[in-house]
């Protein structure tokens, strides 16, 4: 890994997190109008399939997975669906706020599982940065506490979980391209959404869709730009620097919801804003010095 390499990849993350915000914020303005997310993902699954089948046959990118990543890009394909279905449910219970503090709790998970996961001790400066950002994260979502339904609360914890897999998964498929991982990505989550949306019986044909065109294309594109913004900048800093930085994602969310659904933003959520937007900016000057003092290794080929 190189040092500009790595800090392209922070850079990278707060893009893909904030296209997850704008995502969201019309997942609920399309489940207004009777399209679940179970069927969003669905179809969005078959159009990014189509589209990175195109960008391997005209780019000639092989499609190939390394011998050594394929039972982790299985898991990696498992919790992708369980977390874009999970997300995007939520909101037809909850609204986009509350969702957001549930699920982002995964940053947390992401912070106290590494000692098992990566065998890497906790630092108490990487301690402090999470918790400045928990704390920020649920002053801007906290006011919006009412009249919760528990099972949105439920699909948002769940969405929570599978993303703390997904972002340690993602961080372990480095020899794999990005093309080849979208796509097998994508094949994996097909099923998985198709008969999870059977059993919930919110599989609906492709007209639904029509029901809010400009949501759903907007949800749609915000979470294929997100996607692979992500798996881009996840091939290059760790899951820990990445959930960290993702907590951009509701400050973003909240603030398009203040926008587009009306929400209004009160001073403690300004202020939870401030203070995540501080412990991105010291989680990022965190990782470009600890990577300045760390030993360059050779770029693969």
């Amino acid at each position: 890994m190189t040092r500009s390499s790595h800090g392209t990849g922070l850079f990278l993350a707060i893009g893909s997190a904030g296209l997850y915000g704008l995502n969201i914020v019309f997942a609920r303005v399309a489940s207004f109008a009777g399209a679940s997310g179970s069927a969003i993902v669905v179809y969005r699954v078959f159009l990014m399939l189509a589209l990175v089948a195109i960008v391997a046959f005209v780019a000639r990118r092989p499609l190939t997975v390394a011998r050594e990543e394929r039972g982790a890009l299985l898991l990696l394909g498992v919790s992708s669906a369980l977390q874009g279905i999970g997300y995007l449910s939520s909101v037809a219970f909850i609204p986009v706020t509350v969702a957001a503090v549930v699920f982002y709790t995964f940053p947390i998970l992401i912070v106290l599982a590494n000692p098992f996961v990566e065998k890497k001790p906790l630092t108490p400066t990487l301690v402090g940065v999470a918790a400045v950002a928990a704390a920020g994260v649920c002053l801007v979502v906290g006011p919006a506490f009412t009249e919760l339904d528990w099972r949105g609360l439920a699909l948002a914890f769940g969405a929570s979980v599978a993303t703390a897999v997904q972002f340690f998964t993602a961080a372990r498929c480095t020899n794999t391209g990005v093309v080849a991982k979208v796509f097998w990505v994508q094949l994996i989550v097909l099923p998985t959404a198709i008969l999870i949306s059977l059993v919930t019986g919110q599989l609906a044909p492709p007209s639904v869709l029509a029901l809010a065109p400009f949501a759903v294309a907007v949800t749609i594109g915000g979470y294929v730009g997100g996607f692979v913004l992500q798996l881009v900048a996840l091939g290059r800093i760790s899951a820990v620097a990445g959930g960290i930085i993702f907590c951009t994602e509701p400050v973003v969310a909240a603030i398009c919801s203040a926008l587009i659904l009306n929400e209004v933003l009160s001073p403690l959520q300004v202020a939870g804003g401030t203070l995540v937007l501080a412990a991105i900016i010291a989680n990022v000057f965190l990782e470009q010095r600890r990577v300045k003092h760390a030993p360059l290794l050779p770029v693969a080929d």
